[in-house]
C-alpha cells in the first residue's frame, strides 16, 4: 500500500466530471449528499446536476426515466439508503426493464460496510453485497481502492447495464500501483501469490487481509473487486492451487456476499479445497468505537485473521 490517502468517492467523481466536460448526455445526480470533488459539477453543470433532495426513491425514478432517453446517469447518495430505501425503484425501473431496453444508471453507494463506523447500525451497510447481487442484469463493483474506482469510470459510460458501485466511506491508501492493465471485466486480481492458504477479499477488507499475508510467504491474496458478473472459470483457476481458501468481508455472511460467491465456485467445481468465512454474522453492531475495534470484537482485525490462518495450519498437522 502507497500514497496520499484518498475517498473512493472524490476519485470517482473526478472522472465522471472530466468526462462530463465533453459528453453532453451524462447526467449526475444526488440524494442531497454532497462531496468535495461534487462541487465543480454543481457549479459547471447546472443542466445536468439534480438534487432531488432525501428522496432516494425519486432519485431512482428521475434517473431511469433519463437514462430510458439515452442519458448516461449516475445516482449518488449514502449506501444502506439508495440500495434498501429504493429497492422495489431499484427492481422494477432498473433490473426488470433492463433486459427489455438497456439503461445505464450507475448508482454510487457510499459508506460500504461500517465505514460510517459511528453512526450505528442504521448507516452501517451490511445487506447489500447480497441484495444485490441477487438482482438480474446488475453489475456489482466494489473496489478496495481510490485507483481501481478511478479505472471503473471509463467501464461504467460504456456498458449499458445498470451498476451498483460499493465505494467506502473514509480516505484510503492506494493497494494498486498501476491499474493500465487491470481487466475490469475479469473481478479480480491475486495481489500476493501464496503457497497453501489463500485470503480472498473485497473492498476494505483487502487492506486487511494484505496486513494478515505478509505474516507469511504461504499466504496468497485475491481482491474480488467485481463481485457481479463473476468470470467463474479464471476465477476457479486462480484459487485451485490453495488447500484453503479464508474469504473476507465487511458484509453478512452466509447470506449471499462474497463467501457465498466463492462457495458456490468450489461446488460447481467439485472442489475439496476448504473454505472458511469472516465476516459478519447475523447480528447487527450497536457497539460504539472506531473501525478497528468494530472489527476486533467481530474477529475481523489483523490478529483474528491471522489466528484463523494459525488455525488452519494446527489442524492440517492433527
Amino acid at each position: 500500500m502507497s500514497g496520499a490517502l484518498r475517498t473512493m468517492r472524490d476519485a470517482f467523481i473526478e472522472q465522471i466530471y472530466n468526462k462530463m466536460r465533453h459528453m453532453d448526455d451524462i447526467f449526475f445526480l444526488t440524494a442531497d449528499f454532497g462531496a468535495p470533488s461534487l462541487d465543480k459539477i454543481r457549479c459547471e453543470f447546472r443542466d445536468r446536476f439534480i438534487n432531488v433532495g432525501i428522496a432516494e426513491q425519486n432519485l431512482i425514478n428521475v434517473a431511469t426515466g433519463l437514462a430510458l432517453e439515452g442519458c448516461k446517469v449516475y445516482a449518488y447518495a449514502i449506501a444502506p439508503f439508495i440500495t434498501m430505501r429504493a429497492y422495489e425503484q431499484i427492481r422494477s425501473n432498473l433490473s426488470i426493464s433492463s433486459q427489455i431496453k438497456p439503461v445505464n444508471v450507475n448508482l454510487i453507494g457510499v459508506g460500504a460496510g461500517v465505514s460510517y463506523v459511528v453512526s450505528g447500525p442504521t448507516h452501517h451497510c451490511l445487506e447489500d453485497i447480497s441484495i444485490m447481487r441477487l438482482l438480474p442484469n446488475f453489475t456489482v463493483f466494489s473496489p478496495s481502492d481510490w485507483k481501481l474506482a478511478e479505472l471503473f469510470a471509463d467501464y461504467s459510460i460504456n456498458k449499458k447495464m445498470p451498476k451498483y458501485l460499493r465505494f467506502d466511506g473514509t480516505p484510503l491508501p492506494s493497494i494498486y500501483e498501476d491499474v493500465e492493465d487491470l481487466e475490469i471485466e475479469k473481478g479480480f486480481h491475486e495481489i500476493k501469490k501464496g503457497g497453501k492458504i489463500c485470503l480472498v477479499s473485497t473492498g476494505f477488507m483487502t487492506h486487511r487481509a494484505l496486513a494478515a499475508a505478509n505474516e507469511s510467504d504461504d499466504i496468497g491474496v485475491i481482491d474480488v473487486f467485481m463481485l457481479k458478473p463473476v468470470h467463474n472459470e479464471l476465477l476457479y483457476n486462480a484459487v485451485k492451487k490453495y488447500e484453503c481458501i479464508i474469504t473476507i468481508e465487511e458484509a453478512f455472511i452466509n447470506s449471499g456476499g462474497l463467501d457465498s460467491l466463492v462457495s458456490k465456485l468450489l461446488h460447481d467445481n467439485q472442489s475439496n479445497i476448504k473454505l472458511k468465512s469472516l465476516g459478519f454474522n447475523d447480528k447487527y453492531v450497536f457497539e460504539l468505537g472506531d473501525r478497528n475495534y468494530l472489527h476486533k470484537i467481530n474477529k475481523l482485525d489483523k490478529d483474528s485473521i491471522t489466528s484463523a490462518v494459525r488455525d488452519f495450519y494446527g489442524k492440517r498437522q492433527n
